[in-house]
């Protein structure tokens, strides 16, 4: 990708340094992500109630860390990659809802955080990868799992970063339109297993979403998008389906489980999106086949 001219976001929040939480006297690393997301499938929840719940099993509250002497700057690298991406994000989706939904875009706050950190949906852990809280409009990312997301999932490059920020986004823009409170109304009446189906077409239509934005993004500036940068994203996408994961946590695949789709699901449903451009073509929950 070519962010160079792509101006930053302001609505980015670092609490890198500030302080992250440990967990009976060891932080939890990225590295605990499988664990994690695997219960998560498993359990058909959210992964926050998983760790919270587990900590308090344990007796073992988070607790607060001395603010590392070493915190990266305000302006490292990984930071001015993330305020472009979600400028342009912001820019992209203002366009989109005003053309195709006659109103205005609330555009998110992203949040940086080291380890843990606090959010009107429970305690953040690293361990859960990047997440969208809807009861405060954020997305919460710890950049080291971009680290996670190439060093073990063999998902590298820049647009794959772009494409996990992106997919976050779609989950906001679900909330802005009224479609997360659609889908909690209707899990509450369901069985687990009916519950995790519906989530997997939640997952699948933030991933189209995501799409769509590169899409558009890519109609406003041609240089955006470089060769090889959508593959990238269809890597990320494949290389984090319920079926992999599960395949390498548990040895086995439950399909019953899945809550965000196969690695094929998540790759067509971000093709769709990336080759369309239209939030039309993203309504996975009428769609006969996934």
């Amino acid at each position: 990708m070519r962010l160079d001219d792509e101006a930053e976001s302001q609505n980015v929040e670092d609490r890198r340094g500030s302080g992250g939480f440990s967990i009976g006297g060891g932080s939890i690393g990225i590295g605990t992500i499988i664990v994690a997301l695997a219960a998560s499938y498993f359990f058909g929840i959210n992964p926050m109630t998983i760790i919270n719940g587990a900590q308090v099993l344990h007796g073992n509250a988070p607790q607060r860390q001395a603010a590392p002497s070493d915190a990266p700057p305000a302006n490292d690298p990984g930071a001015v990659f993330v305020r472009r991406v979600l400028g342009n994000t912001e820019r992209t989706w203002e366009h989109i809802f005003r053309t195709q939904f006659n109103q205005d875009y609330p555009a998110p706050k992203l949040v940086l955080f080291s380890g843990g950190t606090q959010t009107a949906c429970g305690m953040g852990q690293a361990a859960m990868g990047p997440f969208y809280c809807p009861a405060d409009r954020k997305v919460y990312i710890d950049l080291s799992f971009y680290r996670e997301l190439r060093d073990r999932f063999g998902a590298g490059g820049d647009f794959a970063q772009a494409y996990v920020i992106a997919h976050e986004v779609g989950h906001h823009v679900q909330n802005v339109l009224g479609i997360s409170d659609k889908v909690d109304r209707a899990r509450a009446r369901m069985s687990p297993e009916q519950a995790n189906a519906l989530s997997v077409r939640v997952e699948l239509q933030a991933d189209c979403f995501a799409g769509v934005w590169a899409a558009v993004a890519q109609r406003d500036n041609a240089k955006l998008i470089e060769p090889g940068d959508f593959e990238q994203g269809l890597n990320a996408a494949g290389a984090i389906g319920d079926d992999r994961l599960q395949q390498e946590t548990q040895g086995r695949v439950v399909p019953e489980a899945f809550t965000h789709g196969t690695s094929a699901q998540r790759q067509r449903w971000l093709r769709r999106g990336m080759s369309t451009g239209d939030v039309r073509q993203c309504d996975t929950f009428s769609a006969q086949g996934l």
